[in-house]
């Protein structure tokens, strides 16, 4: 088996897995529940940026002190998905149209090599949270899927 170094890694596969974030405490707290899963053609805001803190010290008059500060992450989008259930419907409906209590969902971007089936890295976004659904258009001629865009926003990026 070849180095996981030395295997060619493509930026075109890639699979995602929606996982419950519970809160709770007792027998069921930190469990992981596969949620919803989904193929998407294209997944891009995978960024964090740290806002460093600037001090300024009397009496230096060259530059100031650097220190780091509060880290901000970018907004997900994945375009044109396909899923073969209604689960990140039903999670995006839960949060935004009915108003109520949504759990949040621990997402896993699982980057594959060429040959679709070694994880070469795994990005994980913490405590996401839908904020964007958009439907392709119903167009019989089209060849759309049905998914054309979910916007996440969360709380944590890893590299796993």
């Amino acid at each position: 088996m070849p180095e996981v170094d030395s295997i060619p890694v493509g930026t075109f596969r890639y699979e995602l897995v929606f996982t419950e974030n519970r809160l709770q405490s007792g027998r069921n707290a930190n469990t992981v529940r596969p949620i919803a899963g989904g193929a998407f053609a294209e997944c891009s805001g995978l960024e964090a940026t740290m806002e460093p803190r600037l001090i300024r010290e009397g009496g230096r008059n060259y530059g100031a002190h650097q220190r780091a500060g509060p880290v901000s992450f970018s907004t997900v989008i994945l375009r044109r998905g396909m899923t073969l259930n209604r689960d990140l419907w039903d999670w995006f409906q839960l949060t935004t149209l009915r108003g109520a209590y949504t759990h949040r969902m621990d997402v896993d971007i699982v980057h594959l090599s060429l040959d679709g089936r070694t994880p070469v890295r795994t990005w994980r976004l913490d405590r996401a949270l839908p904020v964007k659904f958009k439907s392709a258009d119903l167009d019989a001629r089209g060849a759309e899927i049905a998914i054309e865009e979910l916007h996440l926003v969360h709380e944590g990026l890893k590299l796993t």
